[in-house]
């Protein structure tokens, strides 16, 4: 596909320099525009060729946007095994991820990957299709997928086996698959996960079954055989530590045994104790603790107090003073008013002389000094003046509604009855009227008043509203000042903007120029 779009675009490319060369030599826009026609012509006939490869290439693309995104450099754990095992059930039980489990094989058809954490470290568990114990060739496309994950991905191999051969294959099938595809564990860590065993214990395995076990995974290889049981969550947690753990460890070996290591450890520098030990350091509250002595009594809190004695509990904030004479706690502090002392201005007797100034007011009060000179009234003049109270306020609320309503709802008055009282005609009355009687009337309806403006109503005469309009100049004339332009001021900007009126004239319209 690569090899035919090069030659594609080579082709294309020859055909646009072909027609730029003959672009040249037209006549006409129109002839131009026809070997353009032309030109993008051919170039599609060539790219039509290529349609079934490019068809290829997008639905290689949109296979390449269903898989999963894997990073092949971060810590991974990888699952496989047969069909049915409970692959996709550990992915869950470890993992956020939601992957469908059925009772039929193959229900995972692709990669699925999950997230977890472990020791604040993130890792990435993936669950591969199942894989049947067959030769590479005859294969399908689902298996090849973990035989891909498992040959590339540097990851901690969990092999799970389904000791109750409930899958549908039988525990030697199982350890013949292992054995067949081990060689693409090599410099791999693996952990060996007897899953189901809710149902059948290991040790229910018959003798033939366990040794089938010890002979395929031997201690030898260090391959860790560890029961656990999807169901019930038993062992999970193992499983998924110490395959963590055996990565980790493995990682750690391998960056040990490069050639880096070398530079690095070079560099570092652990520092010792001239005296050998160091013993650690324990406060002698801790020691006085552990010998048995009383410790120091702590003093109580304020909140403590309160707490304890209720309302009777009394703020004090003078106890804790740290004064050299501890009698001086609860003097009292004296008051400084503009830089004197209120205490020395204070009179020693004032209290003396209050107590006096209090025993001659009662004995006024007494003699009747402070007793009212009015004669007490009888209940007949009370009732009165009661009496006289309401009429007073009835009156006072009929005024007010009156004033209220006065304006309300009047009939319009027309101009024809205004003058008719005025003794005014009209001006067609006024016509048949003789010139002598006529300015007779235009006179009285001169003198009939208008109210005066705003500006110079309160003022006597023209001589007061010429000297309020002369103030009233004078006190601008501080602010015309400090005025300045704003925004409800005309504003002309440059009136032969630079970039409209330099350079060369261009094709266009001169009209504004």
């Amino acid at each position: 596909v690569s090899t035919q779009s090069t030659g594609s675009s080579g082709i294309n490319a020859e055909y646009g320099k072909d027609y730029v060369r003959l672009l040249k030599y037209g006549d006409s826009l129109y002839r131009c525009k026809q070997l353009k026609r032309a030109a993008l012509g051919r170039m599609m006939t060539i790219i039509k060729r290529q349609n079934s490869s490019l068809l290829y290439l997008e639905q290689v693309r949109q296979h390449l946007g269903r898989l999963p995104s894997i990073d092949p450099n971060t810590r991974t754990l990888l699952l496989f095994g047969f069909p049915n095992v409970g692959k996709s059930s550990f992915v869950n039980s470890v993992t956020r991820a939601n992957v469908e489990v059925q009772p039929y094989a193959f229900t995972t058809k692709s990669l699925y990957v999950g997230h977890t954490d472990y020791q604040y470290l993130r890792w990435q568990v993936i669950d591969t299709p199942g894989i049947l114990d067959k030769p590479l060739e005859d294969r399908n496309t689902i298996e090849m997928q973990a035989i891909t994950a498992l040959a590339h991905l540097r990851a901690c191999v969990i092999c799970v086996l389904d000791i109750t051969e409930q899958c549908g294959y039988s525990l030697k099938q199982q350890c013949e698959l292992f054995n067949n595809i081990k060689p693409l564990f090599a410099n791999k860590p693996i952990i060996i996960a007897l899953n189901k065993i809710d149902t059948k214990r290991p040790e229910d395995l018959s003798a033939e079954e366990k040794a089938m076990l010890e002979e395929t995974f031997k201690k030898d290889d260090n391959h860790l055989i560890i029961p656990m049981s999807t169901f019930t969550k038993e062992g999970v947690s193992e499983v998924q530590n110490t395959a963590c753990d055996a990565l980790l460890a493995h990682r750690i070996e391998q960056k040990m045994s490069g050639n880096k290591v070398d530079n690095i450890v070079n560099r570092l520098h652990v520092a010792q104790p001239k005296d050998g030990t160091r013993a650690p350091h324990i406060p002698e509250a801790v020691l006085a603790k552990r010998a048995g002595i009383k410790p120091v009594e702590v003093r109580k809190l304020e909140r403590e107090m309160e707490l304890e004695l209720g309302d009777d509990y009394i703020l004090d904030l003078k106890k804790h003073y740290d004064l050299p004479n501890p009698d001086d706690k609860y003097d009292d502090i004296p008051e400084i008013w503009e830089g004197h002392n209120i205490a020395d201005f204070v009179d020693p007797d004032i209290l003396k002389k209050l107590e006096d100034l209090e025993k001659e007011e009662a004995m006024l009060e007494e003699a009747g000094v402070y007793a009212s000179d009015e004669e007490d009234l009888t209940e007949e003049q009370m009732e009165i003046r009661e009496k006289a109270g309401l009429i007073r306020k009835e009156k006072a609320v009929i005024r007010h509604k009156h004033r209220l309503n006065k304006h309300r709802n009047r009939t319009p008055v027309s101009d024809r009855v205004i003058m008719k009282k005025q003794g005014i005609k009209r001006a067609r009355s006024l016509s048949r009227v003789d010139p002598d009687t006529a300015m007779e009337i235009d006179a009285k309806m001169q003198t009939k008043k208008s109210k005066p403006g705003r500006d110079i109503s309160g003022l006597r005469d023209a001589k007061q509203v010429k000297e309020v309009k002369r103030l009233k100049k004078r006190s601008q004339i501080k602010m015309n000042q400090f005025g300045r332009a704003g925004e409800a001021d005309r504003h002309i900007s440059a009136k032969l903007p630079k970039h409209l009126f330099s350079g060369k004239r261009g094709a266009g319209k001169t009209e504004r120029r």
